[in-house]
């Protein structure tokens, strides 16, 4: 597959089928995800496979409740807010396979390093015909002690990226995309 179909094929996929991804394919993608550049070539990352499905139905939960125990009462919040508190929404989709993209340690630059090899390994899921979505509700869940205990990671360790993946029911549609505000200058 051509890089420009990736970028322009790959979705946030939102329904999952149940069969469990095969480990090697994990092991490419997270092999693709290192290959992604880093501020001072540091390579921060750690990656964390959950494929237990009663570890990521409490994973689950238990960002919910974090969610809407901690979220901001503001009108961008509502639409979070009403989506959390509805008792059969999953917020990993009942995707088989979690992989939490960490850095081992606090840093200046920890999210644009980790953010990169997310976006190397969400475009090699797609090309090898898997789909993903980034899951910004279980973020600040898995920042806290309790979801690093539930995890096993150090302390130290920053979660950045929840990315699920698993093989989509279907293939979602493109999105409408603005046009580019661009500044030329000089």
């Amino acid at each position: 597959m051509e890089i420009d179909e990736a970028i322009s094929g790959r979705r946030a996929v939102r329904d999952y089928t149940s069969k469990a991804v095969d480990e090697q394919l994990i092991r490419n993608v997270i092999d693709a995800a290192i290959l992604a550049p880093s501020a001072f070539n540091q390579q921060p990352w750690t990656f964390t496979v959950v494929r237990n499905r009663d570890k990521l139905d409490r994973i689950a939960r238990e960002a919910k409740s974090h969610m809407l125990a901690t979220m901001a009462s503001d009108s961008h919040a509502e639409h979070a807010r009403s989506m959390l508190g509805d008792p059969d929404f999953h917020i990993f989709y009942h995707a088989p396979t979690l992989i939490l993209i960490s850095a081992k340690e606090p840093g200046p630059w920890i999210a644009e390093d980790c953010a990169l090899a997310a976006e190397n390994l969400m475009l090699t899921a797609y090309a090898a015909g898997l789909g993903t979505c980034w899951v910004g509700f279980a973020q600040s869940f898995l920042n806290t002690p309790e979801g690093k205990a539930l995890l096993g990671l150090p302390v130290t360790s920053v979660a950045i990226a929840p990315i699920i993946v698993g093989y989509a029911k279907a293939q979602p549609p493109p999105v409408p995309r603005r046009e580019p505000e661009i500044r030329w200058i000089g």
